[in-house]
């Protein structure tokens, strides 16, 4: 027996630029991209390093100096390996049998790297998912509610990476989802509320990123060390995302995107207002610029190195498209 398993990139269309205070947002599957992790019975168990993603063999030090400040130092095989062990974990604390079966487990993706489209919570999700039915569990045994939050527990405790739900969520879901991390949902469920949204109600998106993308993509500031330290400049901005949230998926429900296009516009400025434009970085900025001086509006759908715009017809994309292509920057249509 053959498993394969799919998950895909993520946008964030509208709320919190992380979903780790208690916030709220929206966001979405798209199938431009994903990672794909195929597993299948063997006599022992074997993770399987990408070629290419988990390289050993460099053609000179130049080469390996150039992909560690390409792709960083880490590939997909820890990744499957942490997956392994988090999803062991909790079947033996929770008293869930499992056969005595081994497996090879082998994965691909096309994600772009850092650019915040949720690479990584991609692969795991998809072998969490190829594990559950490798051993036949289904939400019965581990609820679909609860699967992000053992999917982020792979990166966050296992592995130390700075991570939230927002992703797994997206992921786990494959579709559109309001998402509401609340204090009271995560005290008393332990997860937050999540309401699944219907995708075709989506305006036509664009997305474009950066073509050789590297840490320095990603938005780096100490927003985590202000929010701990009550700074009311980011409280006041995390009710307001909060707010924005909420009358996005008023505007996304009703299909008027004209609101939708001013709450995403202004999802993103109050982020510049909180963060400053050194910790946004001058490639983010300028892709926010490009569209947004031909009519489109723009915010990021994750961390950095990417943004999310409308467009508003097949002309108005193809300008958008040369725009991008001419500074650098790679921009296609976003398919859900």
């Amino acid at each position: 027996m053959i498993i394969r398993k799919n998950a895909y990139a993520r946008i964030a269309l509208v709320g919190n630029p992380s979903d780790g205070y208690y916030g709220k947002t929206i966001a979405c599957t798209i199938r431009n991209f994903s990672a794909r992790v195929t597993l299948w019975e063997s006599p022992n168990l074997e993770l399987v390093p990408h070629p290419h993603n988990d390289p050993t063999k460099f053609a000179n030090l130049g080469d390996l100096k150039e992909i560690a400040e390409r792709d960083g130092y880490y590939g997909g095989l820890r990744l499957l390996f942490a997956t392994c062990k988090k999803f062991k974990d909790y079947c033996d604390e929770k008293g869930i049998f499992l056969p005595d079966r081994n497996f090879t487990v082998t994965y691909e993706t096309d994600i772009p790297r850092q650019v915040g489209l949720g690479g990584s919570s991609a692969i795991v999700t998809a072998t969490f998912k190829a594990l559950m039915e490798f051993y036949r569990l289904d939400e019965n045994q581990i609820p679909k509610p609860i699967q992000p939050n053992l999917i982020l527990s792979v990166e966050r405790d296992e592995l130390g990476i700075a991570a939230g739900l927002q992703d797994r969520v997206a992921q786990v879901y494959d579709t559109l989802v309001y998402m509401d991390f609340s204090h009271k949902f995560m005290e008393q469920w332990g997860h937050g509320y999540y309401e699944e949204m219907d995708k075709s109600l989506l305006p036509p998106l664009f997305l474009a990123y950066v073509n050789k993308p590297s840490f320095s993509g990603r938005v780096h500031s100490n927003l985590r060390a202000r929010y701990e330290m009550g700074d009311p400049i980011v409280l006041k901005a995390i009710d307001e995302w909060r707010q924005l949230t909420d009358e996005g998926k008023e505007a996304i429900e009703q299909r008027d995107y004209l609101r939708l296009a001013k709450l995403m516009n202004r999802n993103f400025d109050l982020r510049r207002e909180v963060l400053g434009d050194a910790a946004l970085g001058h490639e983010n900025l300028e892709m926010i610029e490009i569209g947004r001086k031909l009519g489109a509006p723009t915010q990021f759908p994750g961390s950095g190195g990417a943004v999310i715009g409308i467009y508003w017809d097949d002309e108005h994309f193809r300008k958008l498209q040369q725009a991008y292509n001419e500074r650098g920057y790679a921009c296609v249509k976003v398919e859900v």
